[in-house]
């Protein structure tokens, strides 16, 4: 059977679009907020401390985000989310004209946008579910990677030009897109029916959200996985943040540090070209590996070196491979799921880097603070290579398959017993 075409599937290049424009917005809002703050306060800890609070709650939150995806109309979900972040950055935009923004209104901004995220951000992930045919699931994912290396590649140059002219800029540009977001949302809600959903007892959102947590850890396949991205996640993170700390530090503008997230915007955006054709030419388990391993070797090299321009290129050079990777895992996940737990399992797959997120700028915060660059650079980069020996050293990581095989493969695990002789939840497609 030929896959249907996304680019003629109005209802995907909607949500498409639905989600560029809440992505940008967090993209832009991540970038600025923290350096507004250093700016306001010169204390790396105090702006550590904004995207690690930020981290938090969203960890927090999340998990009952998943369950809500679950029980609502995702829809519905996306189109609150939508209307929430339109306030919050029309805030924003009108703290930015008084020339209010405190650290403490920042934090507020910061906290109310993690909130958001938190409990209605996994509505607009399950839905790409309800949309898409799992015959089509890589080829949307690998879509997802270019539109994301695109971003990356925007971003920060965006970001840096929009704070450079001022803090109000960045307002009005986070209040255009939550406005398309907010459109689309709209459009989302009149064309994809809410798919049916077999009746279950609601037994409480902590009950329900452990279900995801114990069908996620059962799955041989998956658990390995979800360990390895959440370390390196969590050294990347701390890498990066301490650079961006350090280069402002050193009196580099909003500009050229943009210039660093562009750097690694075109290497994915390289990646991202590639990245259809890789996931069906080569199993995934090794690709992550071969992504991990070269990814933790740049963040690796990345203390000793401090020109900006030789940090970029370093940084590029280990991360051409993550879409590829990312298109990989989450095609294979989103095949592996059942429908009605795509929400919870989601979330309870996103829990580990959530509740690791709030360690990677209090990490670069108050690791600059008292130590300084090179030794807060090292301890990122020993979590980075603790990750790529840990994928290597994971048999059932290594095991999963190219695209071709992932329904078979995922399929079999669903069919395993557990040690007490007890059926696993089905996860058939």
């Amino acid at each position: 059977m030929t896959a249907p075409s996304l680019r003629r599937t109005p209802s995907y290049l909607t949500w498409f679009v639905s989600d560029t424009a809440i992505g940008l917005t967090r993209a832009l809002a991540g970038f600025a907020l923290p350096l507004i703050a250093l700016a306001i306060t010169d204390d790396p800890a105090q702006a550590g401390t904004i995207g690690g609070v930020g981290a938090a709650v969203s960890a927090v939150t999340m998990m009952g985000g998943g369950v809500y995806a679950d029980r609502h109309s995702r829809t519905r979900l996306l189109l609150l989310a939508s209307v929430i972040g339109a306030v919050v950055a029309g805030a924003f935009l009108l703290l930015a004209l008084a020339d209010a923004l405190t650290f403490a209104a920042l934090l507020t901004v910061e906290v109310l946008l993690a909130l958001r995220g938190g409990f209605f951000g996994m509505a607009g992930e399950a839905l790409l579910k309800d949309i898409v045919p799992s015959e089509a699931m890589g080829r949307a994912q690998g879509a997802n990677q270019a539109r994301d290396a695109a971003m990356n590649l925007a971003g920060g140059p965006l970001g840096g030009v929009l704070l450079g002219v001022g803090a109000w800029l960045v307002g009005v540009a986070l209040v255009a897109c939550q406005a398309i977001a907010v459109a689309t949302a709209l459009l989302l809600r009149r064309r994809v029916p809410d798919p049916p959903r077999a009746p279950r007892e609601k037994t409480g959102v902590f009950a329900e959200a452990r279900e995801g947590i114990v069908w996620l850890f059962r799955r041989a396949d998956l658990r390995g996985a979800v360990i390895v991205i959440t370390i390196i996640n969590l050294g990347v993170g701390a890498s990066m943040t301490t650079v961006i700390y350090a280069l402002q530090q050193r009196g580099f503008t909003p500009t050229d540090i943009g210039w660093l997230s562009a750097g690694i915007g075109v290497a994915m955006l390289l990646g991202a070209v590639a990245s259809s054709a890789i996931v069906t030419r080569v199993a995934t388990g090794i690709l992550e590996i071969l992504g991990i391993g070269a990814l933790a070797l740049s963040v690796a090299v990345v203390p000793f070196v401090e020109d900006l321009w030789a940090i970029v290129a370093i940084l590029a050079a280990g991360s051409v491979l993550i879409p590829a990777i990312n298109a990989g895992m989450v095609g294979y996940f989103m095949v592996a799921v059942p429908t009605e737990m795509t929400g919870r399992a989601m979330s309870a797959a996103m829990l580990g880097t959530s509740a690791v997120a709030p360690l990677s700028p209090l990490i670069a915060g108050f690791g600059l603070s008292l130590f300084g660059r090179t030794p807060t650079l090292i301890v990122a980069a020993a979590i980075c290579l603790s990750a790529a020996v840990l994928a290597a050293l994971t048999p059932s990581l290594r095991a999963i398959p190219a695209e071709s095989g992932w329904a078979e493969h995922a399929a079999r695990f669903a069919e395993q017993r557990d040690p007490r002789g007890e059926p696993r939840a089905s996860t058939r497609p």
